[in-house]
């Protein structure tokens, strides 16, 4: 094994695939018409869009494996790693709340939501990164079938697994109230897709990425092809009894959205670091908090200015809606605006401006 932290292309190309798509997702022109494929799913089920959050997380816990793994195996001590970890786990998840702060102060009609994206994102950062420096992997391992069993076992307890009655809605209403992102008018119950006990599953999901990223440093790549299929093939098996469903993040979820993301792990690297196939993406890749919070920063501001809605109906609506359809003006604003964003992270990239948290 190479003890030595590289850099793999196809690795910053995956993460910055998913970066762009989760812009292109996030950021449509009229949320009242997004083709299907671009939507996530209303409850159970699972489109492409519902696999972006899922491939992100995973690639979270791939890239521990790459840069964390070798210095500790060079003799830095498991306490400096850990601090570190931890400080940019805070720092990411301060930017997360910082963000749906400035949206509830400057958006009209939106109010206060602590989780959120990049709050998980910290969260999972901070656990995986300190199993992989205080565990084994036979930890790791035991500690993932627990999570995903464990928490097989609390939704059955909970009862139901429907919108607002399920455990994992009821228990964001308990303790955060209305400071969550959907609240039911009816009911007064709260629901957040990256809320409190649907964290653990998806820790679970970044600590498989740890796995196939030490497989993928050990060069054990027939091992990610027989896991990313048996993964995909025990989601869909699991799901005929507990549906795939990414607001709840359940277990079957989570092995469904592993498995394909293992595939293309094993892809991009077969294809970029082996064959030398260009590194679309990688752009993204290496500045992907930066793109993400700076795109979700300018979804605030653009509606808090009054600039997004004239821009939407004058730019793309105005003249496409009437020979296409209402769908394309929307879609053509998120590739738009996906296309701002890869020229900022260019020009970041070609000054060598890498915004690290």
């Amino acid at each position: 094994m190479n003890a030595s932290p590289r850099r793999l292309a196809s690795l910053d190309a995956l993460r910055g695939c998913t970066v762009a798509a989760m812009l292109l997702v996030n950021d449509p022109g009229d949320w009242g018409h997004v083709y299907a494929p671009l939507d996530h799913s209303a409850w159970n089920g699972c489109t492409p869009t519902d696999l972006v959050f899922p491939f992100f997380l995973f690639v979270v816990g791939v890239s521990v494996a790459l840069a964390i793994l070798p210095r500790l195996e060079q003799g830095t001590a498991p306490g400096v790693l850990a601090r570190t970890a931890l400080w940019r786990a805070l720092r990411i998840l301060a930017l997360g709340v910082a963000i749906n702060v400035l949206a509830a102060l400057l958006m009209p009609g939106v109010h206060l939501r602590f989780p959120g994206v990049l709050q998980r994102i910290g969260m999972c950062f901070a656990g995986v990164a300190l199993f992989a420096i205080y565990t084994k992997p036979r930890t790791q391992w035991l500690t993932i079938a627990v999570l995903l069993l464990g928490y097989w076992g609390l939704l059955l307890a909970g009862g139901s697994l429907e919108p607002w009655a399920n455990i994992v809605s009821r228990t964001d209403s308990a303790v955060l109230g209305h400071f969550v992102y959907l609240i039911d008018p009816a009911t007064g119950r709260g629901h957040d897709p990256e809320g409190l006990l649907s964290t653990l599953p998806s820790l679970a999901s970044t600590l498989l990425g740890l796995r196939a990223g030490c497989w993928l440093r050990q060069g054990k790549l027939k091992t990610l092809l027989i896991a990313g299929v048996l993964s995909v093939l025990l989601g869909a098996l699991w799901s005929l009894w507990l549906p795939l469903n990414k607001n709840l993040w359940t277990p079957s979820f989570v092995l469904w959205c592993a498995g394909w993301v293992t595939l293309a792990l094993l892809a991009f690297h077969l294809l970029i670091d082996r064959r030398g196939w260009p590194a679309w993406g990688r752009r993204f890749g290496v500045n992907a908090i930066a793109a993400y919070a700076g795109s979700e920063m300018m979804q605030v501001l653009l509606p808090a200015l009054g600039w997004q809605k004239s821009i939407y109906k004058h730019v793309f609506a105005g003249w496409m809606t009437s020979p296409f359809g209402p769908y394309v003006p929307s879609l053509a604003f998120a590739l738009v605006f996906v296309l701002l964003w890869w020229l900022i992270v260019y020009a970041m990239d070609r000054r060598h401006i890498y915004l690290k948290l």
